[in-house]
């Protein structure tokens, strides 16, 4: 974090381990700056001039990531580059040669890591130095305060997490960062919202004309529960920063406008070819034909199987008690049969009676043997003996189906009442 404190001089500082000039240059700096530089506690001070008793500029150095040599040329083949790489920031600086960068790497490290760095090349003398220093800053360290209480903490990373939902016009830059770049962007607005001097407030930066430029700085504190605070003579509450850049422009009459910063982008697509006769290069569109979509796959749809048609059920076939069947069909059926896969057991069928036929009467044809013929012939019966054999018959065989004995034995029968009766 940098920051100014005018109120602030130079025997105010802590302890000073090493000093001496640097370039400075970060990424929002379009040109370096020779400053006079001070390694005091943790911490780097820039001046103007060594004379100068109030410092311009502060880096804390408890943000350190890493400090490397910049292998880059400059215009002084004697100066030596190196960047320092902090969490929130990226700084270059070029030392007068490279004995000083190698010294202004030992004295950055050994304050941030209380630790003499034992990669650099440096004289037995100068690492008695950086050691000395270590165990200043170690003694330092133990004389601050305590650090807050863990609410306190807790309150701070809450605050933190804000800058997640920032106004637009809100920019990481320094208080002299801010006027500068109000004063470069002076065409597209005249206030800035940036960081606090101590890391747990913002601040407004305004800029101005009146014969020359006018910079203007606004303390935006933060309260306990949540909301802010403009901190002037008589504090303005806000519940949000929205609130307070909005406040700030509506009491003005519009006359401050936020600064917005948009990034431009190229709106077509080019690029830089050369000639394979001449080797002349020249700028080219590329087509702006968007490239062909393919389709998109269809799923193969599987068809479904149809269900196999149900069987059709076998008629049924009456069955009569006077079917006599031959022996060729009942042997055809069997040989059938054994070639046929085996049936399912049904339930044995109900026979089905046949209608029962009107009786008949007996003739002269049912006399079926020679002896019979005879002996009716010898013996010939009245014609009341006969009417009355054949109502006898008719009761006792319905279905003129009597067997052949019994007719038989009745004929017999019939003929010992005759010759009995004579």
């Amino acid at each position: 974090m940098m920051a100014k404190r005018a109120a602030r001089q130079r025997n105010q500082l802590p302890n000073c381990y090493y000093e001496g000039y640097l370039e400075k240059r970060s990424f929002k700096d379009k040109t370096s700056r020779k400053l006079w530089t001070c390694l005091c506690g943790n911490s780097l001070f820039f001046f103007n001039d060594k004379r100068d008793a109030d410092y311009i500029e502060k880096v804390d150095l408890t943000g350190l990531v890493s400090i490397t040599d910049d292998s880059s040329q400059d215009r002084n083949l004697d100066a030596a580059r190196l960047n320092l790489q902090m969490k929130d920031i990226n700084i270059k600086f070029t030392a007068p040669n490279a004995e000083a960068r190698e010294l202004w790497k030992g004295y950055i490290h050994a304050v941030a890591e209380l630790s003499v760095p034992s990669s650099l090349n440096l004289l037995p003398g100068q690492i008695h130095m950086l050691k000395e220093a270590v165990e200043k800053e170690k003694e330092r360290m133990k004389s601050l305060p305590p650090p807050p209480p863990p609410a306190a903490v807790t309150n701070s990373n809450a605050y933190i997490s804000l800058k997640a939902d920032m106004p637009a016009c809100y920019h990481s830059v320094s208080r002299l960062e801010a006027e500068l770049l109000l004063e470069r962007e002076a065409k597209r607005g005249n206030l800035l919202l940036r960081p606090g001097s101590n890391g747990n407030s913002f601040a407004v930066t305004t800029r101005q004309d009146l014969e020359g430029s006018v910079f203007k700085h606004y303390r935006v504190a933060r309260k306990p529960d949540g909301s802010f605070a403009i901190d002037v003579d008589n504090p303005v509450p806000c519940a949000t920063l929205h609130d307070v850049i909005n406040y700030l422009v509506d009491k003005t009459d519009r006359v401050l406008i936020p600064l917005i910063l948009e990034e431009a982008y190229e709106k077509r697509i080019s690029f830089i070819r050369s000639d394979d006769e001449n080797g002349e290069k020249s700028v080219q569109q590329a087509l702006s034909n968007p490239p062909s979509v393919p389709p998109k796959p269809v799923a193969v749809r599987v068809p479904t199987p149809e269900p196999a048609p149900a069987p059709a059920p076998a008629e049924e076939e009456n069955i009569y008690l006077n079917d006599n069947m031959d022996e060729e069909e009942k042997e055809t059926e069997d040989s059938i049969a054994v070639l046929l896969p085996p049936k399912e057991k049904k339930a044995p069928k109900k026979a089905i009676m046949p209608p029962t036929p009107a009786p008949r009467k007996l003739t002269s044809s049912l006399t079926p043997t020679s002896s019979t013929s005879s002996t009716s012939s010898t013996c010939p019966s009245s014609p009341s003996t006969t009417k009355r054999d054949l109502r006898k018959r008719t009761l006792t065989d319905p279905l003129a189906q009597i067997p052949l004995a019994a007719i038989t034995e009745l004929k017999l029968k019939l003929e010992q009442k005759a010759k009995s009766q004579e």
